[in-house]
Parts: C-alpha cells; structure tokens; sequence
C-alpha cells in the first residue's frame, strides 16, 4: 500500500463541479477564500455528527488522528487490518493515486462494509459520487460488500436518552455507486492531465460557481464582478442573470430598457440608474395607519441543533434561545428595553416562552420584521408547550410585519442594493446606526455562537459571548425603531 497520492476524495468533488477549482485548490491554495463563521459552523457540525454515528457501530479504533498526517494513518489502518480489528474509524486507504478516509468499516466475514456519514436529512447525487470514488479507492485495497451512507432522520423526536438507531438512516447505495465506477475512471484520467498543465484552466463564471456547493475560489474568479452588479438583482433566476452576464452586461445601470424584468426588478435598476428613491406614499400611509401606539419592537433568535438536545425535539429543530423587546407606551413616552437569553445549560423554550408572554402582557400591537419566522416559532412553542397556548395566540394576533413596505417596494433606496432584509435596509435609511462594528453581527453566527455555549468551560468566553449575543439581538429591535421612526417622518 502506497502512500503517495494526487487526488483527495474531496478535491475529487471539487474537480466534479469545476476544474479550474481543482487546479487552483492544488497549487493556488493560497488563492482561495477565507472560511468564514457560517461555513466552519457547518464543517464543525459535521465533524461533531460523525463522531456521534461511529455510537452505530461500538468499539471501533480510530485510525486517523491527524487529516495532515496521510501516511502515519494509512499505515495505521493497514495494521488495524493485518491485527484483525473489526470496526475502524476514519480508515485510510489510496489507490491510482487517490487518497479516501472512511467514515467507518466494518468487517462481515470475508468482506467490508463501508459506511458514509453525512450531516444531511436525505441523500443527494454529489453524496452518491462521493461515495462512488471511496468505493472505487477501497475496493481495490479490500473485499468491500456493501457501501452505505448514514444520515439524518429528521422525524425523529427525541424522548430521553438518545436512540442513534432511530435519529440516523442507513441507506445501501451499493448498486447506485458500482453503476459510477466508469465514471470515476474516466473523470480521474481528465483530472490528472487537468492537474499536469502549467496554467490555470479558462473557465468563465457560471452556475457551477455555487452548484452543489459554493466554490472556495470564487472571490479569485469573481474578481472582476462589482460589489453590485446583475447578479444582485432581486428574485431573478440565476439562468436569466447569467444571460445578461454573457450579453456583456454587468452593471445595473447597463441593463437594457427592454429586458424583460419584473415591475419590482425594474423599479431597483431605475432607481440605481437615476440615484432615485423611489416611494409609493398612498400605500406607505395605508401600511402605517395599522400601527398606533402602545408598540411592541420584538425579535428572536434561535439555534437549530443536527442533534436534539431536548426531549421533544427533532434534528434541526429551530430553539428559540433569546429575545429583544423594545416598548413604547405612546409616542411621548420614553422607549422601555426588556431582553431574555437563556442558559445554555438545559431547554431554553419554556422559560423563553413564560419570560415572553410576562413581558409582552400589556395592551399594544407586536412589530416584527419578518413575521412569518415569528409566528411559526410562537405556533411551535404553543404546540410544544399547550399551557400557554391561549396567551400565545393572543400575542400573534397583535403582530405586524415591519418587513412589508420594503419587501413589496413601496419604500425603496438604492442603498438598500435591492435588498428588503433588515441588514440593508437599516444603513439605508438610519446612515449612522450600522450591525458592521458588532462582533455578533447576523442570525446565523448568533445561533452557531449560542450553540457553542453548551460545550464551552471557560468563564471569560462565554461571558464575552453572552454579551455580544445581547448586543445583536438588541440592535435588531433598536433598527426597528429608527426604521418606523423615517418611515412615520415622511
């Protein structure tokens, strides 16, 4: 068994989508994107479900204890072999200069079963060739009977201790993966001449930039693409923004005045033309003549675990964990602050829950800014907890959605860069209050940062976290109030 190798199972993928990231992920390395928070988030959590997964199959002896260190484990995994181990974890193997780790393998009489584990809740085509090339390196290396992928049954409801039996599904793609061999053959011969050039490969930007996943170098590739450009136009489908791409438009304002747009698609390139807000004031004062003080200002976060903490609870689940509420009797009245963030040492949703309705008791409409999010949480909390049911129907009937007048254009401003979120709408129309100088400065980051706290030990950092979590949840109730504030001022 060599261990010398060209080709990874992941730079494989890489070269499926492009070969031009294949070039570049093998010798521009440096070129390649930064991994923000959001995507390590994801790498993380898949790290954390395989080692959960490896619980299916008891007993194993890990074979890969660093990625970095390629030889130490394939000849780690040949001596497990040789020593008559039955379950490995994170076996090594290579062959025509490929290098694949298994998740796990698992040995059945003559034969091994290999077993693939994927942090998704069902199995896609790119799973099925990742698998396929594994097959293909560690068929040669062993007698491999079957090759399955493990994944997430998210209809599991956890009650008690967890059941890896019930929460993972365990799917044979056998027939599916051998039907790919010739493929992969195939695929490996263009990869190896790809990677023997000199220079990089032309390829132009497409769909395949972010088709199956976002590609590492697309800052390098995008380079010449401005900040804003066509592909920022809202609602268009990605096959028409690339039309215009290959028209030889890129700019907005280059967009021809007969390109078949939607009426809100050629209200944002007019109004990015003629530097022009745009408002629409009858249907802004009709949006506005539902809201009458006393308001409520209310946002949530949640965190979405792969695997149910809670009894009751189901993969992916959204937790509600924190909230913000601005209130304001009426409009000569000082704006009151009311805030909540749980533990992160058991289920946060009742007592989120009872600290919501104690804080919301008083007569006034509930302003959110997206309501869908918000009521379907409330509907699952009510669901989830039947106690509260009564009151908490109460509070989503006095909701409404700030969210609105920006998403159906009766206000727009090309600051906003066709946008209706909160994030860029808020800089839009309040210059001076910006989330950029907060170290928690999205939902996405506040749920990984939360989920965090529930393995965290040391004091000072979850101290620093918790804060900074109160910080982001409290600016997005303060950005609703500034917004209404220039909305109610027009």
């Amino acid at each position: 068994m060599t261990d010398k190798y060209l080709i990874s199972k992941s730079s494989f993928i890489k070269g499926i989508q492009c070969e031009k990231q294949l070039y570049l992920y093998k010798n521009h390395y440096d070129l390649m994107d930064e991994i923000g928070e959001n995507q390590q988030t994801i790498f993380n959590r898949g790290h954390k479900i395989g080692e959960v997964a490896q619980g299916l199959f008891p007993g194993g002896i890990k074979a890969t204890e660093d990625p970095k260190k390629v030889k130490h484990a394939i000849e780690k995994t040949a001596d497990l072999i040789k020593n008559g181990i039955k379950i490995i974890y994170e076996a090594a193997f290579v062959f025509d200069e490929v290098l694949v780790i298994a998740d796990i393998i698992v040995r059945d009489g003559n034969q091994w079963n290999i077993y693939e584990v994927k942090s998704s809740t069902k199995i896609s085509d790119t799973y099925i060739q990742d698998a396929a090339i594994q097959f293909y390196v560690i068929s040669n290396n062993l007698n491999v009977g079957d090759i399955s992928i493990v994944y997430i049954n998210n209809k599991y409801v956890r009650n008690g201790k967890l059941e890896l039996t019930k929460l993972f599904n365990i799917e044979p793609i056998t027939e599916s993966v051998s039907k790919h061999q010739d493929f992969i053959k195939s695929e490996l011969n263009r990869f190896k001449k790809v990677l023997a050039k000199k220079e990089i490969p032309v390829i132009e930007i497409g769909p395949h930039c972010s088709d199956p996943y976002l590609c590492g170098f697309h800052g390098y590739c995008w380079k010449e693409i401005p900040n804003y450009s066509v592909f920022d136009i809202a609602g268009l489908k990605g096959e028409k923004k690339f039309d215009l791409y290959g028209q030889g438009y890129i700019n907005i304002e280059d967009v021809p005045e007969d390109y078949p747009l939607s009426k809100s698609q050629r209200l944002q390139v007019e109004s990015q033309i003629e530097k022009k807000t745009f408002i629409d004031p009858d249907n802004v004062k009709k949006f506005l003549s539902s809201i009458s003080s006393p308001i409520y200002f209310m946002d949530f976060e949640t965190f979405m675990p792969a695997i149910p903490l809670f009894n009751g609870t189901r993969p992916y689940q959204q937790i509600p964990f924190q909230y913000s509420l601005h209130y304001q009797k009426s409009q000569s009245d000082n704006i009151e602050h009311y805030e909540f963030l749980a533990d992160a040492d058991g289920d946060p949703r009742e007592l989120f829950l009872i600290n919501l309705l104690k804080d919301t008791k008083e007569p006034g409409i509930i302003l959110v800014y997206n309501k869908a999010f918000e009521i379907t949480r409330l509907r699952e909390l009510a669901s989830d907890f039947p106690n509260y049911t009564k009151e908490t129907e109460e509070r989503i009937e006095r909701i409404i959605d700030l969210m609105m007048p920006f998403q159906k254009k009766y206000y727009y401003t090309p600051e906003m860069f066709g946008s209706y979120s909160i994030k860029s709408v808020l800089p839009a129309l309040v210059p001076n209050l910006s989330y950029a100088e907060l170290n928690i400065a999205d939902g996405g980051t506040a749920s990984a940062e939360f989920e965090s706290l529930y393995y965290e030990e040391d004091l000072f950092k979850i101290k620093e976290t918790r804060e900074n979590l109160l910080k982001y949840c409290e600016m997005d109730t303060k950005a609703m109030v500034e917004i209404l504030n220039v909305l109610q001022r027009l």
